[in-house]
């Protein structure tokens, strides 16, 4: 694993060289090399007095402040019209505001780091475990209803009942479906044969012929899970 050496905190001489500007109450922009090549050299020296171990990027940046201060100590030769000479202290500039641009944005990170251990975040769920499933699906049509209603009349007609009701009641297909419906809302879903209760010939056809009406009308919906199982009446509303 690497780690950053630091001297008094400093990572590294930039950040060095940015403490004694700020200590200078200077801009970064009017620094005077011979001034801060001084006060860089005097740290030095004092890290060395107290026996600390330098890092070689400081002695590095030493070396190219005392160059820096030398070649603006030395007479400068005349240089052409097309000619152009990079001015070291521009340059040494450009690095400060580009080390204190980066220092900035690690305080921000820094800061941004602190604030996300306040948010706590869970896994993503599925929707699914919310939905609300139908039990039954709207696979149902008029032919299933009347082969149900076929298969209805054939167990009826093996039943034997030992005592026969006979009744000269009426109904009406407008009555039953009015009867199916109350079952429909009290009940939501109804077994297709429940609403037989009465096994007689005209009970029989009106009460088929009401729930015809009814799914042709849309107020009821035809269900079944799978060929031959139990057929379903539901409310429109109930789907």
């Amino acid at each position: 694993m690497e780690y950053t050496i630091t001297i008094d905190n400093f990572e590294g001489p930039l950040d060095l060289l940015l403490h004694l500007i700020k200590q200078s109450d200077i801009d970064i922009c009017d620094i005077s090399i011979l001034d801060i090549t001084k006060q860089y050299m005097d740290y030095i020296d004092k890290m060395e007095e107290l026996n600390l171990n330098i890092a070689s990027e400081y002695l590095i940046m030493a070396a190219e402040l005392l160059e820096m201060k030398s070649n603006m100590l030395l007479p400068k030769p005349k240089l052409e019209e097309d000619e152009y000479e990079e001015d070291p202290r521009e340059k040494l500039i450009k690095r400060l505001l580009e080390y204190q641009h980066y220092k900035d944005i690690t305080e921000e990170f820094k800061e941004l780091e602190l604030a996300r251990k306040d948010f706590y975040t869970k896994e993503p769920s599925s929707l699914n475990d919310f939905k609300v499933t139908n039990e039954y699906q709207e696979d149902g049509n008029v032919d299933d209803l009347l082969l149900a209603f076929k298969k209805f009349l054939e167990r009826k007609e093996l039943e034997k009942p030992l005592n026969t009701k006979i009744t000269t009641k009426e109904y009406s297909v407008s009555v039953r479906s009015n009867e199916i419906r109350n079952i429909l809302k009290n009940k939501n879903k109804v077994y297709f044969e429940e609403l037989f209760e009465d096994f007689n010939k005209t009970y029989i056809v009106v009460t088929f012929l009401s729930i015809l009406d009814l799914a042709r009308k849309g107020e009821l919906t035809i269900n079944q899970e799978s060929n031959f199982e139990k057929i379903y009446l539901l409310s429109k509303g109930c789907e």
